[in-house]
């Protein structure tokens, strides 16, 4: 089994494969989301993991590989030394160097942070291209494909949680709401004005940067959305009709698939390596 990690700066998404064979396809057979281990402490994010594998009844002994997207390095090496220790695998992070199969075509491709590479690389493989992939997160990314699957480029924006929350810091008056759809357009109470903004501006924005990037691509672009934000905002949006939850997972998934040969080599390495005595 394969177990894909997505590091994000609000939560990191954990999902349990079974590995594709011969005869079956690759199948996510269990999904977690938890807060960002940003204070965690090794014995505390073991404790997270064992708890979470319990819970589910998996033997963690079936885990045979581990590939993590990460957008928070400080996050990053209590990772490597938590999945080394808990899991005895050496963990494959999508960063320069690694497989893809996509090619990046921006101005400095080192930049391009892992999560956008992941979502790309599955939005590709599963709807084709061109596409436009919305990334509703804490911050919101939108990831351009090319026909031929080449990584353009795209926009990030302020997610619809930091908008809000740079709302309610900034204007003394305004209380704190929650963001949901409002029932009604014209807001008659000051929580009702809130949400409406929020809600239906946000989606403004979102369809407006969709809008101009499908004029530019061509009227056969497909937009993916997912993310956290997705599924609350994707029945009032004209663009976000495809919404695909394990996006970012299967990506991660699938370009550990594609560097079977650099993990295999590496594993020969270690094995063939003396053990070192004191």
């Amino acid at each position: 089994m394969l177990l894909a990690i997505e590091v994000g700066n609000t939560n990191m998404v954990l999902g349990l494969y079974a590995l594709a064979t011969e005869a079956e396809p690759a199948k996510l057979l269990h999904s977690w989301r938890i807060a960002t281990p940003l204070t965690h402490t090794p014995d505390e994010l073991r404790i997270a993991f064992h708890s979470l594998f319990a819970l589910n009844g998996v033997d963690i002994q079936g885990i045979s590989g581990v590939a993590v997207s990460s957008v928070v390095p400080p996050v990053d090496s209590l990772l490597r030394e938590v999945v080394e220790s808990f899991f005895h695998v050496r963990p494959l992070f999508v960063e320069p160097g690694v497989k893809t199969g996509l090619p990046v075509l921006t101005d400095n491709p080192a930049e391009v942070g892992a999560d956008r590479i992941v979502n790309s690389v599955a939005a590709f493989d599963r709807y084709g291209g061109p596409c436009i992939v919305v990334d509703l997160g804490t911050a919101t990314t939108f990831d351009v494909v090319s026909a031929r699957g080449e990584f353009l480029g795209g926009a990030i924006a302020p997610g619809l949680g930091i908008s809000a929350n740079a709302l309610f810091d900034k204007a003394a008056k305004l209380a704190r709401v929650n963001i949901r759809k409002p029932g009604k357009v014209v807001g008659t109470s000051t929580v009702d004005n809130i949400q409406v903004g929020l809600y239906y501006g946000y989606i403004g924005l979102v369809d407006g940067i969709c809008e101009r990037m499908i004029t530019e691509l061509g009227p056969e672009t497909k937009v993916i959305a997912t993310g956290g934000f997705a599924r609350m905002l994707s029945p009032d949006s004209k663009y976000l009709t495809t919404v695909d939850p394990t996006l970012t997972l299967d990506g991660v998934r699938l370009i550990y698939e594609r560097n079977q040969d650099r993990i295999k080599r590496r594993s020969t390495r270690s094995e063939a390596q003396p053990a070192t005595t004191v």
